[in-house]
């Protein structure tokens, strides 16, 4: 049973179904994590996330996502209670450190031919290593063309899954239930070579360019008039960017590992009109390739950049443009002038920041 206050009254909501389906699923909050979730038919509506759902008497998941009745009728997601407990062992220390992951796409081995030329016996054990992203866990262990036999001595089939507590669940679950510093141990084959290799888990950071987050302050610069951000889910949601090139550099970032050179890229959001920056709006949602000859990789350098002292900025944008200049001594003399008008009130915040939380104000009871 499904319990919660959804659209369409103000007394309680309590639906009941049955259990569809346990999978992996895409979560909707992030749009990039994949965790367990289970698949119920108790009605789950807006209003309904959060709340609990419940089997004798004892809450067995949390209501957090379905498919609206255009698309499918009765098809409604739970989070279940390994990955609440692990939500809630991570944050004992006060920190939220987010899911491990190994950084890697797997493929099926089920095609014999494909087995025979890996050398694989027809046991249907083992999938193949089809990408690795440098930047993962596994970035500088695992090689493309790895096959993968077992994880923590559970055997992985040739179509990704693992027998887990009774279960047949997808590889990652047994990642999904380690924390940062754990380790994991794989039985793979390398050119038709037996080997052991263990790999100390962590995040991967190029994910988090292409999530949602919440309560975060955005990073930002503000030189001249000019915005400039890195790009990420968010900013594209915010600013409806649809430059193509803007759009390339985020839909490839992990595929073509444009993380490697550019770890942010810096995008130019928005101009507040200023005489120093007149006729600039052609570079809105422009992407900063180098500032005075100087490769720009992160926001960081970005700052750098400015934080020298020569006469003129000339700012090259990622394809075949002209530059966009801005005077130095122009910028400096118009900066009070732009906080004043536009409340600027800080000029930069280069690191994510969680939004301070409310303060608490205690009230005293009237004396007698």
């Amino acid at each position: 049973s499904a319990y919660g206050y959804p659209i369409g009254g103000e007394r309680m909501s309590v639906t009941t179904g049955i259990v569809s389906r346990i999978d992996f699923q895409l979560y909707t909050h992030s749009s990039i994590d994949q965790h367990l979730a289970i698949q119920i038919s108790a009605q789950i509506n807006p209003g309904n996330s959060g709340g609990p759902v419940m089997q004798n008497g004892k809450v067995i998941g949390v209501a957090f996502q379905g498919y609206s009745g255009d698309v499918a009728q009765g098809v409604a997601y739970m989070i279940p209670t390994p990955v609440i407990r692990r939500f809630l062992t991570d944050i004992k220390d006060g920190h939220y450190d987010k899911y491990v992951d190994l950084g890697l796409t797997p493929g099926n081995l089920q095609n014999p031919a494909q087995r025979r030329y890996f050398g694989l016996p027809d046991d249907g054990r083992g999938v193949v290593v089809r990408t690795v992203i440098e930047a993962g866990p596994v970035g500088k262990v695992l090689k493309e063309g790895d096959v993968l036999l077992s994880i923590d001595d559970h055997a992985i089939a040739s179509d990704g899954f693992v027998e887990l507590e009774g279960e047949r669940v997808e590889m990652p679950e047994v990642v999904e239930r380690k924390f940062k510093g754990d380790k994991v141990t794989f039985e793979i084959v390398r050119e038709k070579k037996p080997m052991k290799l263990t790999i100390v888990l962590d995040t991967v950071w190029p994910y988090q360019m292409q999530a949602h987050h919440y309560d975060t302050r955005p990073r930002y610069i503000v030189y001249g008039g000019l915005i400039f951000q890195p790009l990420s889910l968010d900013l594209l949601d915010a600013f409806q960017i649809s430059d193509p090139r803007v759009r390339h550099y985020f839909d490839y970032f992990i595929l073509e590992q444009i993380y490697l050179q550019h770890p942010d890229v810096i995008v130019l959001t928005n101009i507040l009109p200023d005489p120093t920056n007149t006729y600039l709006g052609p570079y809105r949602s422009s992407i900063i390739d180098e500032v005075n000859g100087k490769k720009i990789g992160t926001l960081n350098d970005l700052a750098q950049a400015f934080a020298e002292a020569p006469d003129r900025f000339v700012i090259k944008m990622i394809g075949d443009g002209p530059p966009l200049v801005l005077d130095r001594k122009e910028v400096e003399s118009a900066r009070e002038r732009i906080r004043t008008r536009y409340n600027v009130i800080k000029e930069q915040n280069l690191d994510e920041q969680p939004v301070a939380a409310q303060a608490t104000v205690k009230s005293e009871e009237p004396r007698s």
